[in-house]
């Protein structure tokens, strides 16, 4: 019998059923009066979950295009940035200012350490006057959490505007936009917001938009200026045809989150969080990454000595229909990630945790069946 496959990945995420029927809906036309109605409600729905009074901006696009439409739109050739980059998805906007010809210093860390305040006050004076510092919130190759807060008191003290690539990170793990001096804030649809993938936002400073003014670096599609201009219309439109039927979803995501709050949702991936990761640990596996408590969106977890990270992954997918994720780059059979962002209850987390004993169990590594599953439990009893 073919079982039914349930994600447990940081991305994409299971999509709650109220989300697939409104993605289902009669398509809104997206030159009229309803297509501005649900701009105007998921952008304000997403001010809610960034936390921000700025202007927010929607691309029908992969979570990396919204990081290159913030590359596009605040440098010009030529400009000296500050990438901090704590993984994958650091590399990956190291990768794209370098293909708008931007003069990229880079803080690099090793994967699975968190960039430090101190380092980066310290970067900031080597490398000389910056157009901007860019680093990840959450990364999810490596399961771990960067102090925003931090690194956003230390951008302010030098009056350097930061750009944060929050795709993983939004609705997951606490991110206060306005109050951290996060001038461009990035994220996607596909992770904690429990939509499909297909759409990117980035929330605008002032600043930024000044930034933008000033920008030589080419442009058009992502154009924020085009954007812009197009949501000042009387009825506000998209300036090139958007994802209408993934952007009804998003509504409706939006529209759940607000009904159960944002803190309560914050907590709840608390909680999911925890009840992995004492489940990990009753299995007597180690998790990977510095301060793996801070995330709230996956858990990383170190390969025993003498088993394949592939073949767990393999072997949890075929024998019991749970989707996790390997590691990446370097990572590569040295961990797996069980991510626990969006649409999850602690019930998923038993059955992931289940099976991952199970499997292990069969791959020589010795388990005591229910330990993961109890110390999850527990967890998840005690709320």
């Amino acid at each position: 019998m073919r079982r039914p496959e349930i994600l447990m990945t940081p991305g994409p995420t299971p999509v709650p059923p109220e989300v697939l029927l409104a993605q289902a809906s009669p398509i809104v036309y997206h030159r009229g009066p309803g297509y501005g109605a649900l701009l105007r409600e998921v952008t304000e729905g997403l001010k809610y979950v960034l936390q921000t009074e700025n202007d927010v901006v929607v691309y029908t696009s992969s979570g990396t295009g919204g990081m290159e439409s913030a590359v596009a739109n605040l440098f010009s050739p030529g400009d000296r940035v500050l990438v901090v980059s704590v993984g994958y998805f650091g590399d990956r906007f190291v990768q794209i200012c370098k293909a708008y010809g931007l003069d990229v210093r880079v803080l690099e860390y090793q994967w699975g350490q968190v960039a430090r305040a101190e380092d980066l006050a310290r970067a900031l004076e080597r490398e000389g006057p910056v157009k901007a510092v860019l680093c990840q919130h959450s990364e999810t190759s490596t399961g771990v959490v960067n102090d925003v807060a931090a690194l956003g008191a230390v951008c302010r003290e030098a009056g350097v505007p930061l750009v944060v690539d929050a795709i993983s990170g939004v609705g997951a793990v606490e991110l206060k936009t306005d109050a951290w001096g996060v001038d461009v804030a990035i994220g996607a649809s596909q992770k904690a917001l429990m939509g499909s993938p297909g759409i990117a936002f980035l929330s605008v400073s002032p600043k930024a938009w000044e930034m933008a003014a000033e920008s030589r670096c080419p442009k058009f599609y992502f154009s924020w200026e085009k954007t812009l201009e197009a949501y000042r219309r009387p009825d506000p439109e998209s300036p090139f045809t958007p994802a209408v039927s993934v952007l009804l979803g998003v509504r409706e995501a939006l529209r759940m989150i607000r009904e159960e709050g944002l803190e309560a949702v914050l907590e709840r991936h608390a909680l999911l969080s925890r009840a992995t990761k004492e489940g990990v640990r009753a299995l007597g596996l180690e998790l990977f990454g510095e301060h793996p408590e801070r995330s709230h969106a996956v858990t990383a977890v170190r390969v025993p000595e003498g088993l394949d990270g592939k073949a767990i992954v393999r072997e949890v997918r075929r024998r019991y229909g749970v989707i996790l994720a390997g590691g990446q780059g370097p990572l590569a059979g040295k961990i797996f990630r069980i991510g626990h962002l969006g649409y999850y209850d602690g019930l998923d987390v038993v059955r992931a945790l289940s099976a991952l004993e199970l499997t292990l169990e069969h791959l020589g590594y010795p388990v005591k069946r229910g330990s993961a599953v109890g110390a999850a439990e527990e967890v998840l009893a005690r709320g």
